[in-house]
């Protein structure tokens, strides 16, 4: 497994597809989180670079030696931790985690921007680090995206949109991915963390996304009429870089200019 595409929402609806995604994987060591910044707080891309998280099931450890090769191999990266104090987008993944694996490490990351060619880098370089775990003791570490999908629309409208970005993700196709939200205004609030993800996870060599599971609030509160969709994703390969891949210096190259990010407004989900 190379990476996983979870939701976020309040566990009561959003749970029981983030729990049918986490009950296929055999957690490793460190799971790398990427999710989107709803605050408008801390940079574009902000790392939680050392500490634990205190949950009510037991401290989860920042995993601070991979933390630290993201801060110097990836670009706009910074050791920040405002941009996590208000955001949920992350935390509720780790009661997921802690149940597959009690002494899981992880290294949270919040993106704070929608730029696709900055995804792309961001993603390039995120593979980078996971290949060079390879083979160490701690094992390849697993990516998750988290994001919710189309937000706020009725359920028949959500699942229309929502079945157009379940294919590009499938496919492994960022560009039509990013394309589609666009053209069909799906409000999907992590689409940059699922960028980046998607482009790392094709440079490690995956072969393919598979829907898991996928839901919307209106099947657990039964209001059909303003909802937001759930989507759960495994993405399976051979964890190895792939030839074309861009390499480091390549990734470093095609960075977008940081100066120039603006901050996207994300819903609440």
């Amino acid at each position: 497994m190379i990476a996983a595409i979870c939701p976020h929402a309040g566990l009561m609806y959003s749970g029981p597809v983030a729990g049918s995604v986490y009950s296929r994987i055999a957690l490793p060591e460190t799971v790398i989180l990427v999710g989107p910044n709803h605050t408008g707080f801390g940079p574009a891309v902000s790392v939680y670079p050392e500490g634990a998280w205190q949950m009510p099931g037991g401290a989860v450890t920042i995993n601070r030696e991979l933390a630290e090769k993201i801060l110097a191999l990836c670009p706009h990266a910074e050791a920040d931790t405002s941009a996590h104090q208000r955001e949920h987008c992350l935390e509720v993944q780790l009661p997921f985690l802690q149940n597959r694996r009690r002494q899981v490490r992880i290294v949270p990351i919040v993106l704070g921007m929608r730029d696709p060619a900055l995804c792309r880098a961001i993603g390039d370089c995120l593979a980078a680090v996971i290949a060079q775990s390879a083979g160490t003791a701690g094992g390849q570490p697993l990516l998750v995206a988290s994001t919710d999908m189309n937000h706020y629309e009725s359920d028949t409208i959500t699942r229309e949109k929502d079945r157009h970005a379940i294919e590009a993700i499938e496919r492994l196709d960022p560009d039509r991915l990013d394309a589609v939200v666009t053209t069909r205004r799906i409000s999907m609030c992590g689409i940059a963390p699922t960028l980046a993800v998607l482009h790392a996870a094709r440079a490690l060599g995956a072969t393919g996304a598979t829907l898991v599971r996928y839901a919307t609030s209106g099947d657990r509160n039964e209001d059909r009429a303003r909802v937001v969709g759930y989507a759960g994703f495994t993405i399976n390969g051979s964890g190895r870089p792939q030839q074309h891949s861009p390499n480091l210096s390549e990734c470093l190259t095609e960075q977008a200019d940081s100066d120039n990010y603006t901050p996207i407004a994300v819903p609440k989900g």
